[in-house]
């Protein structure tokens, strides 16, 4: 690991010119400019970072943040608008995966531009090939134009491309979410190596247990801006409170600390960080769901063994005679790690009557799982455990870390109890049977 910065970034700025409509753009023209029919978009505004060689720097921050215009300016395939850009190495980016390959040409020709293009001897490539080819697994279609190629195969032959011309500097962006679990994996290993041998990462994601597992230092950029610079657990922990307030001043919800006395009756909820996605007939909807801690915070970065308590809340638009309310829980991945609802758990509601609400609280401890980021998805039903129908579903409502408390193999730590016997020889081995060195 050097000291020394291998990137070196210096007030840097990008500015974009955003037409109502393309035809302004030639109005503009036309008058040479002498008047402005565009208005000024600033992707990045008096950016500064230094990435030492052989460390891994993590940016995150929301969409349209900045992120991917800053490695499109580090890897060379945009220039800033004003300040400095000094990069010392040759740089491979995984940016769009595949973007500079031609649809008409064969695979091996495109890895070969692409080596040419990276100033790599055509030689080299070659002797190269071999090795990228058996990473992609994409055989004899190497021979095919890339225009034939599966869309896995395409990001497969793009991402074994990138690692193998053995850059000094390496730029991610979100590149580890793309192709299948095990093409994801492989990927993770080859990062984990490269980072082993000492190459300088630069990493753009959404993925907060990636940043955390991966990176050295992380950044936390916002409208184009860096609020934040330090330890990858305290820029999550900067981030999700950035996050938490936008959706406060959007009126999604607040950030309270819930009061959990029993006497006092369960509050109700109006905040749902996230509505990507919901369904149902419409009979019921649910107002909002929050994960606090016993000590009523509200909780987005959790531990193994934590007792929590969930509230949903839901409002009734139509008269529901049997009210199901429940949860499923997904990682990061949408495999469901596990559900319940109140029927399941033996609460029977009350009937439900329009324009009522009602606050359902599920107390419970976290599990031993594999940490990383992981959903709640609330639903409001009717009917029975077995036959029901669903009214209100709403898909990733509530995202949440689970920090790394310890080595966890598989998706969970499961409790075993060990026992053990030490089984002596009937018989004392003599002195000259097999296996057993000569004292001699």
């Amino acid at each position: 690991m050097s000291s020394e910065p291998v990137i070196e970034l210096r007030r840097l700025s990008k500015k974009y010119p955003i037409y109502d409509s393309p035809g302004w753009k030639l109005v503009e023209l036309l008058t040479l400019r002498r008047r402005m029919f565009h208005r000024e978009f600033w992707a990045l505004r008096d950016f500064d970072l230094e990435v030492a060689g052989g460390t891994t720097v993590g940016v995150i921050g929301p969409n349209g943040s900045g992120k991917s215009t800053l490695l499109q300016i580090v890897a060379g395939i945009l220039r800033q608008t004003s300040g400095d850009c000094l990069v010392r190495g040759s740089v491979a980016a995984l940016l769009e995966l595949g973007a500079g390959f031609n649809p008409e040409f064969t695979g091996r020709e495109n890895v070969m531009m692409s080596g040419a293009i990276g100033g790599i001897p055509r030689g080299e490539m070659e002797k190269r090939l071999d090795e990228i080819v058996e990473f992609a697994e994409i055989g004899e279609f190497i021979d095919q134009p890339v225009k034939t190629y599966s869309s896995g195969m395409f990001v497969r032959l793009a991402f074994s491309v990138a690692i193998h011309v053995d850059p000094d500097i390496l730029l991610v962006d979100e590149a580890l979410a793309v192709g299948d679990l095990i093409f994801q994996h492989r990927c993770i290993h080859r990062i984990r190596r490269m980072r082993g041998e000492g190459k300088t990462i630069l990493f753009v994601t959404h993925d907060l247990q990636a940043l955390t597992e991966f990176c050295d230092r992380a950044v936390l950029l916002d409208k184009g801006r860096k609020l934040v610079e330090g330890e990858p657990p305290d820029v999550v922990h900067a981030y999700h409170k950035l996050i938490f307030e936008r959706e406060q001043a959007r009126g999604v919800g607040e950030r309270p600390i819930i009061e959990m006395d029993a006497d006092a009756g369960l509050p109700i909820i109006t905040t749902i960080p996230y509505v990507h996605h919901r369904f149902g007939a419409g009979g019921a909807r649910i107002l909002g769901i929050l994960l606090v801690t016993s000590e009523g915070e509200v909780a987005t970065e959790i531990k193994a063994g934590e007792e929590l308590t969930l509230l949903i809340s839901v409002e009734f638009l139509d008269d529901l005679p049997h009210p199901i309310v429940g949860v499923t829980v997904r990682d990061r991945m949408g495999m469901e790690i596990c559900a319940t609802n109140t029927s399941y758990e033996g609460k029977i509601l009350p009937p439900g009557s329009r324009g009522h609400i009602i606050t359902v609280a599920f107390d419970w401890k976290v599990p031993p799982l594999r940490p990383g980021s992981y959903s709640l998805a609330p639903a409001v039903a009717d009917g029975n455990i077995w036959e029901h129908t669903i009214h209100d579903w709403i898909d990733n409502a509530y995202i949440v870390d689970l920090l790394n408390t310890g080595l966890v193999y598989g998706l969970m730590r499961v409790p075993f109890q060990v026992r053990y016997r030490k089984h002596e020889p009937d018989v004392p081995p003599s002195s000259d049977s097999p296996g057993r060195p000569d004292p001699k």
